[in-house]
Order: C-alpha cells, then sequence, then structure tokens
C-alpha cells in the first residue's frame, strides 16, 4: 500500500489530473505516425502482428518519455545539430525499411498475402518506429511539464505522467489494430493483395521516413 500511496502523491490534483487526463485522450485517440504503422500491419497480417507492433511502439514511446526525463530533450532543443542528426537517422532507417518492402519478390499468384514477419520483428520495427523519432521526446517535454505541480520532485512526476501517457496510447492503438485486424481475413482470398500489402507496408515505410525527414519542431502527437 505504500508504494501506491506514494504514486498518488506523485499525481498532480484532480483538476489538472482531468485535464491531463482528457488532453492525453485527444492526443491518443488521433491518428499519427505509430497508428498508420500499427494499422498497416494489421490490415496486411492480422490481428497478433498488429498488437505485437503496438507493443514495439508503446517500448519505443515509454522509451522517449524516459529520455525526456534524463534531459535529452533540452539537449536537443538547445542543439539543433543534436536534434537534426537524431531525426534525420531516424528518417533513413524508415526508408530503408520501405524500399527493402518494395524491393522483397512477388508472391505467388495463388498465395493469399505475403509471407508474415515473424512477431519478434514486427515489435522490433514497432519499437524502432516510436524511439528513432526525437520529436517525441520533445513532444514529451513540452507537454508533460504543464501538468506537474511545482511541489513534488519533477523527475518522478515526469515518468509517471509520461508512462500514464503512453498506456492510454497503447490501450488505443491496441483498439485500431483489432479494428484494422478484423478487415484481413475479408482479404485474404484477394490474389492482388500479395503486391497491394508489398506497396502498402514499402509505402508506409517511405511516407513515415519522408515526414520525419521534412517535418520542423513542432510537438507532434507519439
Amino acid at each position: 500500500m505504500e508504494p501506491l500511496l506514494h504514486l498518488l502523491h506523485l499525481l498532480p490534483p484532480w483538476p489538472l489530473l482531468s485535464a491531463f487526463l482528457l488532453a492525453s485522450l485527444l492526443l491518443a485517440v488521433t491518428p499519427g505516425p505509430g497508428v498508420l504503422y500499427i494499422v498497416a500491419r494489421s490490415v496486411l497480417q492480422g490481428r497478433r502482428h498488429g498488437l505485437a507492433s503496438v507493443f514495439g511502439v508503446a517500448l519505443g514511446n515509454l522509451g522517449n518519455a524516459v529520455a525526456a526525463t534524463l534531459g535529452l530533450a533540452a539537449l536537443f532543443a538547445v542543439s539543433a545539430h543534436a536534434f537534426t542528426v537524431v531525426k534525420l537517422a531516424g528518417a533513413a532507417y524508415l526508408l530503408w525499411m520501405g524500399l527493402q518492402a518494395l524491393r522483397a519478390p512477388a508472391p505467388d499468384a495463388a498465395a493469399a498475402c505475403p509471407a508474415p514477419q515473424t512477431l519478434r520483428r514486427v515489435f522490433r520495427d514497432g519499437f524502432v518506429v516510436a524511439l528513432l523519432n526525437p520529436k517525441t521526446t520533445v513532444f514529451f517535454a513540452a507537454f508533460l511539464p504543464q501538468f506537474m505541480p511545482s511541489a513534488a520532485a519533477p523527475a518522478l512526476q515526469s515518468l509517471v505522467l509520461g508512462g500514464l501517457f503512453v498506456l492510454m496510447a497503447a490501450i488505443s492503438d491496441g483498439l485500431y489494430a483489432l479494428a484494422a485486424g478484423a478487415l484481413a481475413p475479408r482479404l485474404q482470398g484477394a490474389r492482388w493483395l500479395g503486391r497491394a500489402g508489398r506497396y502498402a507496408i514499402g509505402g508506409t515505410f517511405i511516407g513515415l521516413g519522408l515526414l520525419t525527414a521534412i517535418s520542423g519542431t513542432r510537438t507532434p502527437k507519439p
């Protein structure tokens, strides 16, 4: 009970907490890059792969929340060079994954859909998609302090609120995965699905990479 009471003391007062929960809910249900990745995986490879990508994206977002707490966000804020290097590294990786998907050999015409990647690979890709977006770290650094009362320890408050936001986003993303995965069985008999799936996954990664590369410094939805 004592750890739970200590955790509750780190939360802001109810009026501020309710504002945080409402803002987090609105941001979580608004489709962003992570949702695009999750929906693409769910439609093309089913619910299990979609949920694996949800866990990967959630872990990547949690990593960004921790990074914000440790001060990486402050580094990005004062050093445009550091922000640009990490941002372009993430964009390059996304573009590389997109090109790899487009260059994959076409599946046999009788195949219902392209051979799915392992759950571990999908989880890893989702983790990298979320983690290699430094703007998510900046987002946490800009968003969370608005709901942190000055009385408690800032680092602990940031971790608690960041974890709560990631949990809400993961639940929302999971619902997206389940809804998108429900469409997959209806498409399994389509001969064109293999090629379309290859282009959809490749196009999604390339689009995310370009978006990451050309976007400015505005705080995004993770």
